[in-house]
């Protein structure tokens, strides 16, 4: 009895199952397939039902009736097939990847009567392995990534990590000083992520008040505030199954920062007047320029949150921190410059770009992009020299060159023996770094403070400048 009522229902059965089904008789015609098949392929149960299980020119299905001998096909000599990849081709003339699992049906007595095949769509996992082997190539000998710039071990690590936190659904933070470019890492990630198709909505949290911050997130309903005249939607509803990108997140007052949490472990809000909640769909990635863990032991940002928020850290390195990528900059800014401003400018001359590579870019990339656009309006044609850039990079020459203008004057005694150690390993920032038991990076940092450049040590060892000379 049971066993009759199963067979009753065995149709709505296959019908809710996900893999595609069908079931062939010994002679390749297609009995039987349910809604799933109907989906893969494109093609209606009325098309299906009666035809050659060839219309799905499966690649592997081809090869084993060619290799069948005197059956049809060779799954009626093995038996069986398990996870067998081959492509399918659907109604549309395109290809779908699937893994196929066969096997045959047989009677009380042995004899074959049909043969059952599932197939499992992994078109989704195709696309993700083709992305991901995409992206190793661009990450492979190239120095852009979707708008960033860099040949530098640190950004080639950079791209490497938007590539993988783009494949992922968690929260992304994006750490780095003013300039380096956190607006185009968040906009990579979302290009490159599972949700480019839906919308991306940005927004600079620091630009803000409290009230107006809270509006612009999560909307408000008319008549929630003097000035609400009409029901507006917020940034989270309009980022509704896609990404959000909230800049500064640092600077969001503490109470904010309780509804952001909120938002982030229900998935749900409430617009500015309303306390209905609304659920959303959202992938959300923050950036900031601030010390969030130093905020957070001094009270000012809340630990729970920055917990939540900082599944995915993304660190930026700052532009003086890769001079090796300066040159790549230039070259590309002063490309944009010349096809969007029509004039006829060479890029930096020799002393320009000597500057460039000493000066300590505080204001990163974005500063050296502004100022190549200023001295692209002075040069007007011809190369950039010194006396095209803004003063404040002009100063940085003459306050170097002062240094050793007057070489009477007493030196301090963190600068003689900086000095003495450059002159005896002959400008050898490794080196020297060894004799004074730092790192590199500091006895670099050491040589922007004092105004030290690598090209007047001949002439400070040949006056015998060095540890003896302190004041």
């Amino acid at each position: 009895m049971y066993e009759q009522e199963i067979n009753r229902f065995l149709k709505e059965i296959i019908n809710t199952m996900n893999d595609a089904i069908t079931i062939i008789s010994p002679d390749g015609a297609i009995l039987m397939v349910n809604r799933a098949m109907e989906e893969i392929t494109g093609y209606s149960r009325d098309e299906l039902i009666g035809s050659p299980c060839s219309i799905f020119h499966c690649d592997a299905c081809e090869k084993a009736r060619a290799d069948a001998g005197g059956r049809w096909c060779q799954l009626f000599n093995l038996g069986h097939a398990h996870k067998k990849p081959c492509s399918i081709l659907r109604k549309s003339g395109f290809y779908a990847p699937v893994l196929k699992n066969a096997s045959l049906l047989k009677d009380m007595d042995g004899n074959v009567v049909a043969a059952v095949e599932t197939f499992t769509d992994i078109t989704g996992i195709r696309e993700r392995d083709e992305k991901i082997w995409q992206l190793s190539r661009l990450l492979d000998g190239r120095s852009t990534f979707h708008g960033l710039i860099g040949q530098s071990a640190g950004m080639q690590r950079v791209f490497e990590i938007i590539a993988k936190a783009a494949q992922s659904e968690a929260p992304v933070i994006i750490f780095g000083e003013t300039g380096t470019g956190k607006e185009l890492v968040a906009r990579a990630i979302h290009d490159l992520g599972s949700r480019r198709n839906g919308p991306y909505i940005q927004l600079n949290c620091a630009a803000l008040n409290e009230s107006l911050l809270e509006s612009e997130l999560f909307g408000h309903v008319k008549g929630a505030f003097t000035g609400a005249h009409t029901h507006r939607k917020g940034r989270f509803e309009a980022a509704h199954g896609g990404d959000i990108f909230l800049d500064e997140i640092g600077d969001i007052p503490l109470s904010m920062q309780v509804k952001l949490l909120r938002v982030l472990e229900t998935k749900q809000f409430e617009r500015v007047g309303d306390l209905r909640p609304i659920n959303t769909d959202v992938r959300i990635i923050t950036a900031t320029n601030r010390d969030l863990d130093r905020l957070a032991a001094e009270g000012k940002f809340r630990q729970d949150l920055f917990f939540r928020i900082n599944i995915i850290p993304i660190h930026l390195p700052p532009l003086r921190e890769r001079l090796e990528d300066i040159p790549l900059l230039v070259e590309h800014f002063i490309r944009l410059l010349r096809e969007g401003g029509g004039r006829q400018v060479s890029g930096p001359d020799a002393r320009t770009m000597d500057l460039f590579m000493n000066y300590h870019w505080p204001g990163n990339v974005r500063e050296l992009r502004g100022a190549l656009e200023y001295a692209f309006v002075l040069a007007e044609k011809g190369a950039i020299s010194p006396e095209h850039l803004p003063v404040r990079i002009k100063n940085s020459i003459r306050s170097r060159e002062s240094a050793f203008q007057d070489t009477t004057a007493p030196l301090s005694n963190e600068k003689a023996a900086l000095i003495d150690a450059l002159v005896k390993c002959g400008g050898n920032q490794t080196r020297a770094a060894r004799i004074l038991g730092v790192n590199r990076v500091t006895v670099w940092h050491r040589m922007k403070k004092h105004g030290i450049d690598a090209r007047d040590l001949p002439a400070l060892r040949d006056q015998g400048i060095g540890p003896g000379r302190v004041g």
